[in-house]
């Protein structure tokens, strides 16, 4: 139970910094994604199933305030946390190599699955714009913001586990 009241203020968070404070500090009107972080670090320290429910729930979140159907980033958001627990066995929290990679291409991939489902099936067919100055920035943004993101994920879930091993030992 703690370790969901404590994803979900993790959660509940980053979408408000995302909203508010990185609204403000955008560049070229570029915000960080902040809950491609939170999923993908998740996915991979995790598994799969957390993974794909907190991506889901950080998805749901998107859908009802700047979503037009309700749905498409709980859907994109749960598969990138899942596909992102697979990596959990390569994951070490000592190097953060992996998570910035696993992160780049998580942002790189939802803009990506963005672009196709509300731009292309549109007929706006620009994608060396919307590569060049949406994507490629947003995607150094929020690796850049991950850095320091990620090190507070790893804390956060480093003492979780330490509670939840504490714990198991009591009542096992």
């Amino acid at each position: 139970m703690r370790r969901k009241i404590t994803v979900f203020i993790i959660i509940a968070v980053c979408f408000l910094l995302q909203s508010t404070l990185f609204q403000a500090l955008t560049f070229a009107s570029i915000s960080p994604n902040l809950l491609i972080a939170v999923t993908s670090a998740f996915g991979f320290m995790r598994g799969r199933k957390e993974g794909m429910w907190i991506g889901f729930f950080s998805g749901l979140l998107m859908d009802i305030f700047y979503g037009n159907v309700i749905g498409f980033y709980a859907l994109v958001y749960a598969y990138i946390g899942y596909v992102n627990g697979f990596f959990r066995k390569m994951f070490f929290p000592d190097d953060i190599k992996l998570p910035l990679i696993l992160i780049a291409a998580s942002d790189f991939s939802y803009n990506i699955l963005v672009y196709v489902f509300l731009f292309f099936l549109r007929g706006r067919f620009q994608f060396d714009y919307y590569l060049v100055h949406i994507m490629l920035p947003e995607l150094v943004y929020t690796v850049l913001v991950t850095i320091v993101l990620y090190f507070v994920i790893l804390k956060i879930n480093q003492r979780l586990e330490v509670i939840e091993k504490r714990r198991a030992s009591k009542f096992g």
